[in-house]
């Protein structure tokens, strides 16, 4: 009864043309199959084992409208579908939908989950009707799975909205943090499904401190939402050259943070030009190294983004570069409104 992996994740646009280009063309997504109906277009888009839902037209308007593009719904797989619908309303969820292959309860914001039978093939949304693609996929690409999905939330509801995930859908919290970045400050929580196949990462501003990046996305974003999702690669290195080349936009790590690198991690003292060459940031725990990058906003209202992430054994989201990720934010004048 309780969520165990992400299935899919939907998004909902004003600009299919540009969205699907840009999960395409940039960062090597294949289109799998459509449905059209009723002034309604979802495209299923795939690249490892994430499938992506890009959904325009009718049905989008209110959303779009209050949010900009962005994440509508992260659909869990469960075990039991209705059971864990009734685990999460207990806890205090919304139920949306409840009709046969279509049980949606509220998540945050205007954020949804679909409940649906937890799958090895990880099945497209199931109320509506799907034409396959004409052409199988050519390449698996650099993306393997969906490492994480990092939400903002107001101030002050952080531990509601863990207390939530845990009680209602059984996703535990894994670890905490709290981060400082020059006048500003930010408290986390990650929540993981003990499957590992569903990690949140929320976070909410110290407003005790200067207002900071995570409020200027809920003001951007018309309140909480998806901040950004986090794809594994196997070889972030060379997944980052080729989708720069492709026109995905990274962020830039001064170099003053590669030259103290190789003291602080000897053990990749090799990749430092190649690390500092792609602004790739670095970082260790206790399992091992991981390797991140964050994209920049390709979206209207400067709101959600994307991160390209390797693990070589490390378990966590690397504490020094958070605080390196967060800055790189900054630099980059994402805290404006």
């Amino acid at each position: 009864m309780v969520a165990q992996d992400i299935e899919y994740v939907e998004l909902f646009t004003g600009d299919e043309r540009s969205a699907l280009d840009y999960f395409t063309s940039s960062f090597g997504f294949v289109k799998t199959a459509e449905s059209v109906a009723d002034g309604r277009r979802s495209f299923l888009l795939r690249q490892g084992t994430v499938q992506l839902v890009v959904t325009a037209g009718r049905g989008t308007e209110d959303f779009l409208e209050a949010h900009g593009d962005g994440i509508v719904d992260v659909a869990f797989g469960c075990d039991y579908p209705a059971e864990t619908c009734r685990r999460a309303i207990a806890a205090g969820a919304t139920l949306i939908d409840d009709r046969p292959g279509k049980v949606v309860v509220s998540g945050f914001g205007d954020t949804r989950h679909t409940l649906v039978a937890r799958s090895a093939n990880s099945n497209p949304p199931a109320d509506r009707a799907w034409v396959p693609a004409s052409r199988a996929p050519t390449s698996t690409g650099h993306i393997r799975l969906l490492d994480h999905v990092a939400v903002c939330v107001e101030s002050g509801t952080l531990t509601e909205i863990a207390d939530y995930y845990e009680d209602g859908f059984g996703i535990a919290r894994y670890s905490s943090e709290y981060i400082e970045v020059g006048d500003q400050a930010m408290d986390s929580v990650v929540v993981r499904s003990s499957s590992g196949g569903i990690t949140f990462t929320v976070l909410e501003q110290d407003l005790t401190k200067k207002a900071g990046q995570v409020e200027a996305f809920l003001s951007r974003n018309g309140g909480p939402g998806v901040q950004h999702l986090a794809f594994l690669a196997d070889d972030v290195i060379s997944a980052v050259r080729e989708f720069s080349n492709r026109g995905i936009s990274f962020l830039r790590t001064p170099g003053s943070y590669y030259d103290v690198l190789a003291e602080r991690l000897p053990g990749i003292q090799r990749e430092i030009a190649d690390l500092r060459a792609t602004s790739v940031l670095a970082d260790r725990d206790e399992w091992g190294y991981l390797l991140q990058l964050f994209s920049r906003s390709p979206y209207k209202r400067n709101t959600m983004f994307y991160e390209l992430v390797q693990r070589r054994g490390a378990r966590g989201f690397g504490s020094s570069n958070i605080k390196a990720l967060y800055e790189a934010v900054e630099r980059d004048g994402l805290t404006g409104s």
